[in-house]
């Protein structure tokens, strides 16, 4: 399963040209754009099963940092201010890393 196959490829690139600079990442609004807002829970739950590049269960810190290339490979990496901020917004339990249910609370919030 890939990316494209829950999310078009339009809205994709949408989301990513809206954070192109430095520090310009903000995870909700990149899931409004991208479209992952509007998906059930069982699709978000896919997408974070794809972004879990490790299949560890989590998004770790070092997964999160290269998060939008899991959506285009030419993409960007998250600066490190991005990363920490992505994740202390979805850490719910403070873990140091992002859970499926975590990850869906951010995205459908």
């Amino acid at each position: 399963m890939s990316l494209s196959s829950i999310l078009s490829a339009d809205a994709i690139d949408c989301a990513l040209k809206d954070c192109q600079a430095p520090d310009s990442f903000n995870p909700k609004k990149f899931f409004q754009l991208c479209g992952l807002t509007k998906k059930s829970p069982q699709e978000v739950k896919n997408v974070f099963n794809i972004l879990d590049n490790d299949a560890s269960g989590f998004i770790e810190e070092e997964e999160l940092k290269f998060f939008l290339q899991r959506f285009s490979a030419g993409a960007r990496v998250l600066t490190d201010k991005e990363t920490k901020a992505f994740l202390a917004a979805a850490d719910d339990d403070s873990d140091g890393k992002i859970g499926t249910d975590e990850f869906q609370a951010l995205v459908l919030s």
